[in-house]
């Protein structure tokens, strides 16, 4: 089950370290202004787990986009040998 800590955003000037300990102890800490949500703390190792899971997500549907064109019959499909050579030549058009 998540943990979550809603502290005011004075404790991360006021009360940094306790701030930080909470995140010890729960998933993320939520930090509001005036009363309203306004941002949320995680740990570096819980960010990192973030991201590769937004990356993978990434990954899922860019390849269920090319799924669905292989299965469209209008598309042209190219051999690879001809995609590389045409990054190739646009590669070497850019001097890289």
């Amino acid at each position: 089950m998540v943990k979550a800590q809603i502290r005011p955003s004075r404790d991360l000037r006021n009360n940094y370290a306790d701030v930080m300990k909470a995140l010890d102890q729960h998933d993320y800490v939520i930090i509001t202004n005036q009363g309203r949500g306004d941002s949320v703390l995680i740990d570096m190792d819980d960010f990192a787990k973030y991201q590769q899971a937004l990356h993978n997500e990434y990954i899922f549907n860019e390849l269920q986009k090319s799924k669905a064109l292989l299965e469209d019959p209008s598309v042209e499909l190219r051999d690879a040998e001809d995609v590389f050579a045409c990054l190739e030549k646009k590669l070497e058009a850019r001097g890289i």
